[in-house]
């Protein structure tokens, strides 16, 4: 037995320890380049997927390990670990930064679930499409993070509000008052005379009544929070990943970029949102049309509570501040940047540098916007009485150490890893070795091939990281589609978006810390949300996808 629990305390060092070794004779034995380079790829996705060590360290790994073998020099792999998406995430955090440090972000979603109303279905619906907007400019984690302890406030409100209401009925039916209560001084709720109920079947028949509400809300929250950041290149770590896999293996096409994404997933993210969000009411809810559409239909208590509750905190705001405006006039001046350098109908702003045609990119943008954040003072002079102004001390938007808080480094250097592996495979000429003996695929119809690869990456994501899981088969996926002679963004554009549906990832961990939802309460709507968002991702790339790019021509830059 000893032996047994000495083993389960040491699994993950005896796991970083016999992994290289029990991979060893595969360059002994073999002694080419392409098999030294698949012993460091396997190692590495093995630590990735076991994260056995940490993601960014098991990420440093081809940095002395291609050296070491001799399929690049030391600065050749040290080039790979910083390149042009760091400078896009650099950018891009400052903003975030800005937007959580003065609380622009929860002024954003409650506006909008106050433009949406307070019933469930539709407060429900607000919450996801704030949630989503969140996600687009911040981190899926982040946007989680910022929205639940507003769910969390209105779950409460209405908890208290039916536990008032729960008393009053009893009271009513024992005769003991006048059934009348006033909810919050405001609003009162009349009850009928209904059959007595003992204290304990009252207790598990309003649990069971409104249980649903608050595991709905909670869900979400979770998987609007992962379906917002498909929209943008920049809204989730598995977008950027892909985008700077793509320019760099493929410097020729430079056809990916901001507008361009956005203009395929928009469609695919309103989509899914809308049927997730069918799902979740019908999982949990039911789906009543009739009482959702109905006009001039009285509040419940429930409603009633969950209007007062998002008001007040909206009135704890007070009215934009100097600093949310100048947040929100940069994020405006990021966005419209992005859309309008290369729009591709029309001449963009970067056609006004024909000389340096392709030197501008969406990092430029986002890193100019970035450094505004740390010029641009955070408070403006105020005068007195006598007309005079006020001196203060100079302090930015956001400072070094906020920024440093909100960068995540981690997702930084595991990037620069998978660039690493990358120019490996290309170097060891292991990704040519892979492409022909991938060559067979190309027998099967293109739209299975899509099918397997969507389906490989959402299973894989359940048990690894989602940007692990892309940057592991990015390098894989590449040769697969030359092999086959199909435009490669027909394979890598649904593999990426794919990546991002599991029901594993931090977002949904936060939710589930709230202790509303059971595990299997995620697995359910997890499962249904999977289905769906592979089924509009595979309608998505056979459609409107096909003439953006032109899929079905195999292009010159592949």
């Amino acid at each position: 037995m000893k032996i047994f629990s000495y083993l389960l305390v040491y699994r993950r060092f005896l796991l970083i320890v016999l992994t290289p070794l029990l991979l060893l004779p595969l360059p002994l034995i073999i002694k080419t380049k392409e098999a030294e380079c698949a012993y460091t790829l396997f190692v590495v996705a093995i630590f990735w997927l076991t994260e056995a060590l940490p993601l960014a360290v098991s990420a440093l790994l081809p940095a002395f390990m291609f050296p070491l073998f001799g399929i690049m020099e030391s600065k050749e792999v040290a080039s790979a670990y910083f390149k042009d998406f760091h400078l896009l995430l650099i950018g891009v955090i400052c903003l975030a930064t800005s937007i959580e440090k003065w609380n622009f972000h929860k002024r954003v979603a409650l506006r909008m679930v106050m433009l949406v109303g307070v019933n469930p279905a539709w407060l429900m619906l607000g919450f996801m499409v704030s949630c989503a907007f969140l996600s687009m400019w911040l981190s899926n984690t982040s946007a989680a993070a910022m929205v639940m302890p507003i769910v969390e406030a209105v779950a409460q409100q209405i908890i208290r509000a039916e536990a008032e209401a729960d008393a009053l009925e009893m009271s009513c039916s024992n005769g003991s008052i006048n059934p009348a209560l006033e909810l919050d001084g405001r609003h009162a709720v009349q009850f009928l005379s209904l059959p007595p109920l003992t204290l304990q079947q009252r207790e598990k028949s309003r649990k069971d009544k409104y249980s649903g509400i608050f595991k709905v809300m909670c869900l979400c929250v979770a998987y609007s929070a992962t379906i917002g950041g498909l929209t943008t290149i920049t809204g989730t770590s598995t977008n950027l990943i892909f985008a700077e896999h793509f320019n760099t293996r493929y410097p020729a096409c430079q056809c990916i970029n901001f507008g361009s994404w956005f203009i395929l997933s928009i469609p695919i993210t309103v989509i899914i949102l809308l049927l997730s969000w069918v799902w979740l009411q019908w999982l949990f809810l039911g789906f009543d049309f009739k009482n959702m559409f109905k006009c001039g239909k009285k509040k419940t208590a429930r409603e009633e509570a969950s209007a007062q509750v998002i008001q007040e905190e909206y009135k704890k705001l007070g009215p934009m501040s100097y600093p949310e405006i100048v947040t929100l006039v940069l994020f405006i001046l990021m966005t419209l940047l992005w859309f309008t350098r290369d729009p591709g109908f029309i001449p963009g702003w970067s056609s006004l540098f024909p000389k340096y045609k392709g030197y501008a990119t969406d990092s430029t943008t986002a890193l100019v916007i970035g450094l505004l954040f740390f010029i641009i003072p955070a408070k403006t002079l105020s005068r007195t009485s006598n007309g005079e102004n006020t001196a203060f001390g100079y302090t930015p938007l956001i400072t070094w150490k906020e920024f440093q808080s909100c960068m995540p480094w981690e997702i930084a250097i595991l990037v620069g890893g998978g660039f690493a592996l990358a120019d490996g495979c290309e170097v060891s000429k292991l990704s040519e070795w892979v492409a022909h003996k991938l060559t067979p695929l190309g027998s099967l119809p293109l739209w299975l091939v899509i099918l397997i690869s969507c389906l490989i990456v959402t299973s894989v994501t359940e048990v690894a990281s989602n940007p692990a899981t892309i940057t592991i088969f990015l390098p894989i996926l590449s040769p697969l589609a030359e092999a086959i002679h199909v435009n490669p963004l027909f394979i890598l554009i649904p593999a990426t978006l794919c990546t991002s549906f599991p029901v594993a990832n931090p977002a949904n961990a936060i939710v589930f810390s709230y202790g509303h939802l059971t595990v299997m309460d995620m697995v359910k709507a997890g499962l249904g949300i999977n289905i769906i968002g592979v089924a509009v991702v595979m309608l998505a790339i056979m459609t409107w996808i096909v003439p953006i790019f032109d899929l079905y021509t195999y292009p010159s830059w592949a």
